[in-house]
């Protein structure tokens, strides 16, 4: 992880189903650097959207849109997020919560 300007940079390396949640003040960027995933989405009127993303494709989840990444085998993804933003968002706080991101 590093940070420009009160962004997080995180590349993040994920496989599996991620936790439901939204975060209420911030945009989130995903970037597909390596393998593929589908973004699950609710908006705001409760319809449910599947995006699926692969390498070198771009999506910018909207502040209070409740999504989880989906990945059926392991993917690469450049995160760009407010340093305030937690990876959970909403959900209850769970083993897959990043307190403490690592620096490179």
């Amino acid at each position: 992880m590093a940070e420009l300007n009160g962004q997080h940079v995180k590349l993040v390396k994920f496989a599996g189903e991620f936790v439901w949640h939204h975060h209420d003040e911030e945009d989130e960027l995903f970037l597909v650097v390596a393998g593929s995933f589908v973004m699950e989405w609710r908006d705001t009127a409760g319809v449910e959207r599947a995006i699926p993303m692969g390498v070198g494709e771009m999506l910018v989840v909207p502040r209070g849109v409740e999504h989880r990444p989906v990945a059926d085998g392991e993917v690469s993804v450049v995160l760009f997020e407010p340093a305030s933003t937690r990876n959970t968002g909403s959900a209850v706080t769970s083993e897959l919560t990043v307190e403490d991101p690592v620096y490179l």
